[in-house]
This record gives C-alpha cells, structure tokens and sequence, in this order.
C-alpha cells in the first residue's frame, strides 16, 4: 500500500512539473473555468456537508452486513 501511494506521489510530481514547463499553474486553470478560489472551497465544503451524512448511514448498514459475512465465511485453508 505504501509503494502505492509513493508511486502516486511520484507521477503526480512528474505531472505537476511537466505541466508547470507548459506554465499551466492552478490560478491559471480556475482563470479560465471562470472560478475563484472562494467558489472552489464553497463547493468542496458543501459537497462534504452533503456527502458525509449519506456515508454515516450508509455505514450503519452496510459495516454491520460485513461484519457478520466474515465471521460467517468459512476460514482459510
């Protein structure tokens, strides 16, 4: 998992450079979407507020469901 996350950090900083070559910086990109940063944060804030209580329960059905089909399942050989 830790080799994962290294390999998704280095592509991201190869991305993040080749691009930066190009001048493509993020203030240039929400310059031509049209967005500023004030609107970005207001979005992910209440994606956030909308997401996280549909995730807690669907948790509370979901965890439980998990729970009792692994202590059912036959163990491993």
């Amino acid at each position: 998992m830790l080799s994962g996350f290294l390999k998704l950090a280095l592509a991201s900083l190869l991305a993040g450079s080749l691009l930066s070559i190009f001048g493509i910086t993020p203030k240039s990109v929400m310059d031509f979407l049209g967005v500023t940063a004030e609107e970005l944060h207001n979005g992910m804030v209440l994606a956030f507020a909308w997401a996280a209580p549909r995730m807690l329960m669907g948790a509370v059905v979901i965890l439980p469901i998990w729970l009792v089909t692994y202590i059912l399942m036959p163990p491993r050989g």
